[in-house]
Parts: structure tokens; C-alpha cells; sequence
């Protein structure tokens, strides 16, 4: 499609253990449109973030396709990547520890722009820092200040703002708000959603939260051990959830309303280990609406709506 911008097909990323083959990322695909968001969702240790750096090769998938703006990213040498990288960037989860704490904001910001060579002049880079300061709402005074004078807030705009530096089509967003406080958090999403619009920028957001992603997301994608259960627009996945894991977590919402009531779904029963997989659905052991057939085979992804996905033996 002329307006795709990223296409995954058929990703997976084992890693080899004392126990056997972890299947982390198992086999997944999907698209993603230019200037549109999809939230990746699901419970720790499903796979999501793994997949956000398998699609950077942050870490070297197993197998699979990585189509970005038509070329096959997983294909690419070492300065084809590179000069690729300009393109895709990334913001790390935890703001503290994914930035260099001997270097102040202005070398932070500065260092993709120096190492790519986009900007050679010292003081035409240091002005490009200050306008990137200036677009994610950093004071230019805390300029030569170091991440640990910072508070949260500040040390994920500084992470913004140094992905930004290169000017890039695509940005993965690893949990850039877990790790603040509500009131911060708000304030980053309502970043990200500006620069989104100001700079047609195509985001994958990496979450556990469902409700963060309900509101800054065109497409859901949740995730439970490696593999996609459901893909759908947000307004579908909230109107009309399907896979049963979807559903339980739909219902651990809070609602900031007493008087309406939801059925909270609790999932009992043993979480598959991702090692060794059985030819089985990986959510059997846990669902409530498991079937026979279930416990012998392995749902396929279908689409059984216009745009809605989901692998569950109730619907495909």
C-alpha cells in the first residue's frame, strides 16, 4: 500500500536457554500507515519491547521481514543500517538510565547530531540543541545541567528531544511514561501527540497500560507471549473485544465512577512458559472460554471483521 510505511512479516526472536529455544517474538506481522500510531499492548514479559528492538535491530531477529519505506531493514549492512537509523529512533523506558549521567543535556542532545555528521559547526549544533530544547518544552537554562539535577519529567524530554535530533519518519516509544508520575505523564503524551501532528511522525506505543493507550493510539495490538491475539482499531477494542485475554484486561480498568459496576475477569491457572512451546493456544491454560480444540492446536490470526483480528478458535 502506497501510504504503508512500515510492513513486519513473519517476525520471531528466540533465544537460546539451558531449558531449550525462549520463543519471545513467535512469528507475528502487521502494518503500519504513515502519520498513525499503534499501540502495542500486553502484560510483562510478552514480547513487546523485544519486538521494538528486533524491528530497530537493536537486537538481531531470528527470522522475519522488517519493510520500512520499502526496504528490508533486516537485510541491510552495518552502513546501510546506520544511515537507516536517521529514519527509525527510539525512547527508552526508563529516562535516568538510558541517558549517559557524565554528560550534560546540551552533549546528550548533541552526540546523534555529531556522530552522523549532520551538523559540523559546534555552534550551529549547539542553536539546533536549543530549538530541540525548545520543541519539547526543555528551558534553554538547563542546558549544561546533568540528568541526575533533573526530575523525571524533564530527563524523558531530554530523551525526546535527542531522538528527535535526527529528524526521523518512525519512533518506537517503549514505555515513555511508566515511569512518571500521572500528572507527568499527561504532559508527555500531550508532547508526543504535538510533535506527532507538527512532524507527521509514525509512532509504535509500547504499553501495559490500556487506558494510556485508548487515548493516543489509531490501532491496538495486544500481545500475549510472543505472538499477537487481537489487532482492531481503538474504538473497536473497547466497543467490541473478542480474544478472552482482551477481555480480562479490558475489565482490570479502574472506572473513576462509583456507581457503574464492571465485571472484573480474573485469569487463574498456569502461565505457559515461552520455552519449549506446546502446539496448543498459549492462553488455554489461563481461559475461561477454553475449547477442546484449544489444548491441540494453535489459533491462527484471522480477520474477522473489517480490520479486526483475532486468533481464538470462538471466531476463526
Amino acid at each position: 500500500m502506497a501510504n504503508t510505511l512500515l510492513e513486519v512479516r513473519n517476525l520471531k526472536k528466540y533465544f537460546k536457554t539451558s531449558h531449550g529455544m525462549l520463543h519471545a517474538v513467535d512469528d507475528i506481522s502487521f502494518t503500519l500507515e504513515k502519520g498513525k500510531t499503534l499501540g502495542l499492548v500486553g502484560e510483562s514479559g510478552c514480547g513487546k519491547s523485544t519486538t521494538g528492538r528486533a524491528i530497530l535491530r537493536l537486537i538481531e531477529p531470528t527470522s522475519g521481514e522488517v519493510i520500512f519505506d520499502g526496504v528490508d531493514v533486516t537485510k541491510l549492512g552495518k552502513p546501510a543500517m546506520r544511515k537507516m537509523r536517521k529514519n527509525m529512533q527510539i525512547i527508552f523506558q526508563d529516562p535516568f538510565s538510558s541517558l549517559d549521567p557524565k554528560k550534560t543535556v546540551n552533549q546528550i542532545i548533541a552526540e546523534p547530531i555529531k556522530e552522523n555528521r549532520i551538523i559540523q559547526d559546534k555552534v550551529a549544533r549547539e542553536e539546533r540543541v536549543l530549538e530541540l530544547m525548545d520543541t519539547v518544552g526543555l528551558a534553554r537554562r538547563l542546558i549544561n545541567t546533568f540528568p541526575h539535577e533533573l526530575d523525571g519529567g524533564r530527563r524523558q524530554r531530554i530523551g525526546i528531544a535527542r531522538a528527535l535530533a535526527m529528524e526521523p519518519k518512525f519512533i518506537i516509544c517503549d514505555e515513555p511514561v511508566s515511569a512518571l508520575d500521572v500528572s507527568i505523564q499527561a504532559q508527555i503524551l500531550n508532547l508526543l501527540k504535538q510533535l506527532q501532528h507538527q512532524m507527521g511522525l509514525t509512532y509504535i506505543f509500547i504499553t501495559h497500560d490500556l487506558s494510556v493507550v485508548n487515548h493516543f493510539s489509531d490501532d491496538i495490538a495486544v500481545m500475549y507471549l510472543g505472538q499477537i491475539v487481537e489487532k482492531a482499531s481503538a474504538e473497536e477494542h473497547f466497543t467490541n473485544p473478542l480474544h478472552p485475554y482482551t477481555k480480562a484486561l479490558l475489565s482490570a480498568i479502574p472506572i473513576p465512577d462509583l456507581k457503574i459496576k464492571r465485571e472484573r475477569i480474573s485469569l487463574k491457572g498456569e502461565i505457559t512458559s515461552p520455552v519449549n512451546l506446546p502446539n496448543a493456544c498459549r492462553f488455554a491454560k489461563r481461559c475461561y472460554e477454553c475449547m477442546e480444540i484449544c489444548n491441540h492446536e494453535i489459533p491462527p490470526l484471522k480477520e474477522v471483521s473489517p480490520g479486526h483480528f483475532v486468533a481464538c478458535f470462538r471466531y476463526t
